[in-house]
């Protein structure tokens, strides 16, 4: 297990793991007024949250499945990620995919955050690249 530094302004709530099975910890709104996000609108919405990650690691920000069924809200940019050097405020671009207005309150849960390893490639660059059985074939290649 990795311990992180973080830094909150606000003394907002720290991320935290719902379920012990839980690959993610929830972010949540850190704003004064609610804000109304309506069909079609993006918005970045703060969460008061700063974080140091060690090099390896980067943290990828995500949709909550509930917002995103129930109301159809997502991210903007699908998965956001947090680089190990950025020590800025961690934002939300939050979109509304949805027919009706959705409403973000203080506090309210609007993304999660995912911590994960990565690796760092070298390129070699090759007039040929090996042969395999699938090739080239593309979108729906294997049925599909």
């Amino acid at each position: 297990m990795y311990k992180i530094k973080i830094k909150t302004k606000d003394n907002v709530s720290l991320p935290k793991y719902e379920t012990i099975g839980s690959a993610g910890m929830d972010l949540r709104a850190n704003i004064k007024e609610p804000i109304i996000l309506k069909p079609g609108q993006r918005v970045l919405v703060s969460t008061g949250l700063y974080i140091q990650l060690p090099e390896g690691l980067e943290a990828q920000v995500r949709a909550r499945s509930g917002l995103a069924v129930k109301y159809g809200i997502g991210l903007v940019n699908g998965v956001g990620t947090i680089d190990s050097d950025y020590r800025g405020e961690i934002k939300v671009p939050l979109i509304n995919w949805g027919d009706e207005d959705f409403y973000i309150n203080p506090e309210d849960r609007i993304a999660q955050m995912v911590i994960c390893k990565y690796e760092k490639v070298t390129w070699d660059q090759v007039e040929f690249l090996d042969e395999t059985e699938r090739g080239s074939g593309g979108f729906g290649h294997t049925g599909v």
